[in-house]
């Protein structure tokens, strides 16, 4: 059962996502809040799989809740649920420690598939947020092949969404080496966060894949 709280501060949306996510059976949501504090308080004594979390609420707010959320729980999974998909305001969002990050209008299949998602360690977007990403900045020129050997096989396994202990547990290395490896990745390829890093190296190898076939 993946265990869910929602904090939103209009109670229209709150019982709309919970009706949502309730027809589930997979998922509970055990409890709501309409602040930023409230939500933190909520998910230190329920200890939630997942939270769903509007960028914009009273108090310290929604991107000030997921920054102290992430500090405390860096398993746990948040999804930023807003009206906003420009490129700035999701990397904010992303930096701050979301690992998903819906429109409002998502419909539930999607906002359950989110959910899921990010219960299991992998990063999740709606459609228009994706394509905001992929206008970020491309891979700096040459940063790929600074990479090492070990470096590039474990930024292939970020680009696909794999979570640091997937990774650690097909390439048979300690969590700590592969945190290792994935900040000195962010470091060479100038980026701020390992979704960031994942779109440039998808980029990079689309950009390689295209080279080859016209030659």
């Amino acid at each position: 059962m993946i265990r869910v709280v929602i904090a939103d501060d209009h109670d229209l949306l709150r019982e709309g996502v919970t009706a949502c996510l309730a027809s589930t059976a997979e998922i509970e949501v055990v409890g709501e809040a309409s602040t930023g504090e409230a939500a933190l308080e909520l998910v230190a004594d329920l200890r939630p799989d997942v939270v769903v979390i509007d960028m914009v609420m009273p108090g310290i707010g929604g991107l000030e809740a997921i920054r102290r959320l992430r500090a405390a729980d860096d398993r746990l999974g948040i999804v930023a649920l807003t009206s906003f998909f420009e490129r700035s305001r999701i990397q904010e969002a992303l930096d701050a420690g979301a690992n998903g990050y819906l429109v409002k209008s998502v419909d539930t299949d999607s906002l359950v598939h989110a959910v899921r998602n990010v219960s299991l360690g992998h990063d999740t977007f709606s459609p228009e947020v994706t394509r905001a990403l992929a206008q970020r900045p491309t891979t700096p020129d040459g940063a790929l092949d600074m990479l090492t050997a070990r470096e590039t096989e474990i930024a292939d396994l970020v680009a696909e969404g794999r979570t640091n202990a997937e990774i650690a547990n097909e390439l048979s290395l300690s969590i700590f080496t592969v945190k290792n490896h994935v900040s000195n990745i962010l470091s060479k390829l100038h980026a701020q966060t390992r979704t960031e890093a994942a779109a440039m190296i998808l980029t990079a190898r689309r950009g390689a894949m295209a080279e080859a076939v016209a030659d």
